[in-house]
């Protein structure tokens, strides 16, 4: 089995496995306390923070160890924004956002604060003078990803931090996904990591607050990690995270090159093996082992059964894989197509041979999905090559009330040879990712969208035919 989905948990790193084991038996004491076991704990502790710091960039008496990089995220989200109360009630974030900052921000605008909320690019990166315009005298906390955790997409922190702290507004950087490969640049005010993302074991976040920060900690809390995460440390875990980080960090050059080899095998070749690819995301300010890609008219679910299959474990941002039926937020922010979406994130060691079985296995496992779903053939023409100007009818309007991703899609594309050039097609859907989908159907199709209108039940999009 090739294991392709590090991007959500890194296999356990060696290190961490022994460190974890070793620290079981010296680090089991509580290290607030005086007698041997105690100090003896709490020098592992130490160690495992001053390390830790290093690796982030910051001041050991900066970091605090949590129980996860979600309640990092939301430690300082609140802590920073009510520090900075008599500031103003104002945040910014991008639009692509792990969930965890957004459901903080979610949280704070319930309470009464303004979000606003970065666009991007199709490619997925934010503009910095997004976050300059959106620079206010209240805004009290900016958030920005180091990169996108879904397409790989690396974001321009230290500009961003740069016009921060130039309006005086502290920057959260989520770096989850990147400290595996170095600290972040710039001045960055505050910073959140996960340790199962490098290899550490699950259970351990961080949550780095530079000196001169206002942060107000809310909630209960004690005297343990200075108010800012209460509870007893997971000791073991914290030395085993701490181990991985820096274990990783001594080969992430090396490594990073190798990886980007390979993912940049497979985002110039799975686009020539299967037809109807969109590969997403930046194509050189990227994560090395992130590569992510989304197939026409399959079904998101059923690629991954069929890749998991055949050996090959894969994650989707896919509207198809999730139970609400919506589209990731990220794919959804970009404007990509989201049906059939793929991501793969290579895990130190990953094999080129298993790239190449997997680039070998795809055609086929999209190809059955498809025929399966009555898609239409990766060339379709058949309708227009009869007859160029279509069948005359000046527009057909299809039904496909009910029906889910990517089924609105595949109807679309069975009749758009019917109409003439200039005629249109209206699809009736109830389907959230078809306002996603249909659009960028369009702009993979050169075919004109015109937009959507509601109906009686669910929505009308228009595309005109224009080839």
């Amino acid at each position: 089995m090739s294991y392709f989905d590090a991007a959500s948990a890194a296999p356990l790193h060696p290190v961490a496995r022994q460190a974890l084991l070793a620290s079981l038996d010296e680090g089991w004491a509580d290290p607030a306390r005086l007698y041997r076991e105690g100090r003896r704990a709490r020098l592992l502790l130490d160690a495992a923070r001053e390390a830790t710091a290093e690796a982030v960039g910051c001041r050991p008496d900066e970091l605090t160890f949590t129980s996860s990089g979600t309640r990092a995220a939301h430690t300082a989200v609140a802590g920073a924004t009510a520090g900075r109360r008599r500031v103003g009630r104002h945040l910014i974030v991008s639009a692509v956002e792990h969930s965890s900052v957004l459901h903080s921000a979610e949280a704070f605008e319930a309470a009464g604060g303004e979000v606003t909320r970065a666009p991007v690019t199709r490619t997925g990166a934010v503009a910095v003078e997004s976050y300059v315009e959106a620079l206010r005298s209240d805004t009290a906390l900016a958030c920005l990803q180091s990169a996108n955790h879904e397409v790989g997409t690396e974001q321009p922190v230290a500009a961003v931090a740069e016009a921060c702290r130039e309006a005086g507004v502290p920057l959260l950087v989520d770096a989850a996904q990147s400290l595996a490969w170095g600290a972040v640049e710039g001045p960055w005010s505050l910073l959140t990591g996960s340790a199962h993302k490098w290899g550490g074991p699950s259970g351990v976040g961080l949550l780095a607050v530079r000196k001169g920060t206002r942060f107000a900690a809310q909630g209960p809390v004690d005297e343990r990690e200075w108010g800012r995460a209460a509870g007893f440390e997971n000791l073991p875990a914290i030395v085993a995270a701490a181990a991985s980080l820096r274990a990783v960090r001594a080969q992430a050059a090396a490594e990073a090159a190798r990886l980007r080899d390979l993912t940049a095998r497979i985002r110039e070749r799975v686009a020539d093996v299967v037809p109807d690819v969109e590969v997403v995301g930046d194509p050189i300010r990227r994560l090395p082992g992130i590569v992510t890609f989304s197939c026409l008219y399959v079904d998101g679910e059923a690629l991954l059964h069929e890749l998991d299959r055949a050996g090959f474990s894969v994650s989707s941002g896919s509207s198809c894989t999730s139970s609400t039926l919506t589209p990731s937020h990220v794919l959804r922010a970009m404007g990509v197509l989201s049906e059939g979406n793929v991501r793969v994130s290579l895990p130190w060691g990953a094999a080129g041979e298993d790239v190449e079985r997997f680039l070998a296995v795809l055609p086929d496992a999209v190809a059955g999905v498809r025929d399966k779903l009555g898609a239409p053939a990766p060339a379709p023409a058949s309708a227009a090559a009869a007859d160029p100007e279509g069948a005359g009818r000046e527009g057909l309007v299809v039904d496909a009330l009910g029906r889910r991703c990517p089924i609105p899609v595949i109807e679309l594309a069975k009749v758009i040879g019917d109409v003439p050039v200039g005629g249109t097609v209206r699809v009736l859907s109830d389907d959230e990712a078809a306002r996603l989908d249909i659009p960028a159907w369009c702009e993979m199709r050169g075919q004109e969208y015109l937009g959507e209108e509601p109906a009686d039940r669910g929505t009308v999009y228009t595309v005109r035919r224009t080839s």
